[in-house]
């Protein structure tokens, strides 16, 4: 079994990742034998862009020591792919990461119902209200919320699990001591406190834009099934709905005002056939019982006085920043822009979908948006959202603070 210190390097390496990185893997058999390969052994690897192979000959363990060393400062376990704990749905999905940094109590997810619950970080009063009053039904009948720690439907989840009594998993997009927002630092340590923080990037990342949806594969990966709560036509949340369906997961949205734009997204899932339409806990719950009978033996409802308390005591709490503020990292530049890299295309389809690839070709004529790429690919939204995080995590895309995406390689057709 490779030593923690080689999978720490190899999750660190520049440009490599997604099905590259599984490739990687597979070819040499392990962390270690990729640490070890020299030379002639790195130039077989054909598919590869040259930061990526420049990257695996840097063998400096200088930096992941620095990792281990404030890991140990913060109290974070890191938990690779070969260790026990390391939880197996996340483990079954498409490009699993290789390394998890938790914080918190141990969790044994796999053994749990999990269930999801994202939605936009605009949301309306009622998206709010709504995640607060789903997440205390879900918990109080023996479920386990997994959500984020963005305002709006993550925060709100992850206080309705809270003030339910139970547990929570919450998956962020930067690293486990840096607070995102600010503002939700007591809310970081009442979830490390009762429940468990989980992140694949390690102290002292930055939330940048592109680790959002990449970020989003890992919050279906470990759940059952996905409820959306709130979200517009082209909302990030979509983003997890297409993962949970890619990865052969329930998806649950919450029906809103038919023109309402902030449940755009949820509608559609419903008119499409795409999500079952919920309006309670239960209606989740029941879907499970028969499976979990011991976690989620039927309780009596909660004290609709209890419930309603607690939201009016969730409503309270501040949900949004004021534009003074206000510094989203998701309008930040995922990454300081690189020199374009010359690829060979033939060796990149054999990373990469149909959809993939289709997306990647679409970005060669230039920077676009999510509506025309839709337009450009005649792929389906959900299709093209699910391309550009694997894209994004392949390290082949990147979003500009425009909210447009751009190709960070230039592909060489002959």
């Amino acid at each position: 079994m490779s030593h923690l210190k080689h999978w720490l390097w190899l999750a660190t390496r520049k440009g490599l990742a997604g099905v590259s990185m599984q490739r990687v893997l597979e070819h040499f058999g392990g962390p270690e034998q990729v640490y070890y390969a020299q030379g002639t052994q790195l130039e077989e690897l054909t598919w590869l862009q040259g930061r990526a192979k420049a990257s695996l000959r840097d063998k400096s363990m200088v930096p992941v020591d620095r990792i281990l060393d404030r890991c140990d400062e913060l109290n974070i376990r890191v938990i690779t792919r070969q260790d026990a704990t390391y939880p197996q749905r996340l483990a079954a999905i498409p490009q699993p990461p290789l390394v998890l940094y938790a914080k918190g109590r141990p969790i044994s997810i796999d053994d749990e119902v999990a269930i999801a619950m994202v939605g936009t970080r605009n949301c309306t009063p009622y998206g709010e209200r709504v995640a607060g009053k789903l997440a205390m039904e879900l918990t109080h009948g023996g479920a386990l919320v997994v959500s984020g720690m963005a305002q709006g439907v993550d925060a709100a989840s992850v206080r309705g699990a809270l003030m339910a009594g139970g547990s929570v998993v919450s998956v962020v997009a930067g690293g486990l001591d840096v607070i995102y927002p600010r503002y939700h630092r007591h809310l970081y340590e009442d979830v490390a406190a009762s429940g468990l923080l989980l992140s694949e990037y390690p102290p002292g990342t930055e939330h940048m834009a592109g680790h959002f949806p990449v970020r989003n594969r890992i919050l279906s990966g470990l759940s059952l099934g996905v409820v959306v709560v709130e979200s517009p036509r082209r909302g990030g949340s979509l983003i997890t709905a297409s993962h949970a369906l890619d990865q052969n997961r329930d998806v649950y949205a919450v029906p809103g005002a038919i023109d309402a734009p902030a449940s755009g997204g949820t509608n559609r899932l419903i008119q499409e056939g795409a999500a079952k339409l919920v309006m309670c806990g239960e209606d989740i719950l029941c879907e499970w019982r028969e499976r979990f009978p011991v976690k989620l033996g039927v309780q009596p409802p909660m004290d609709p006085q209890v419930v309603e308390e607690r939201l009016r005591r969730l409503e309270q709490v501040p949900s949004a920043q004021t534009p003074a503020q206000s510094s989203p990292a998701e309008e930040k530049e995922v990454d300081n822009p690189e020199s374009v890299e010359y690829i060979d295309w033939k060796e990149c389809q054999k990373n990469l979908t149909d959809d993939e690839q289709a997306v990647l070709l679409a970005l060669q004529e230039g920077d676009k948006g999510t509506d025309e790429l839709v337009e450009k690919t005649q792929c389906p939204a959900r299709k093209v959202l699910a391309a550009l995080t694997m894209l994004q995590l392949q390290g082949y895309v990147t979003q500009e603070s425009s909210k447009k995406f751009r190709a960070t390689v230039r592909l060489k057709m002959e």
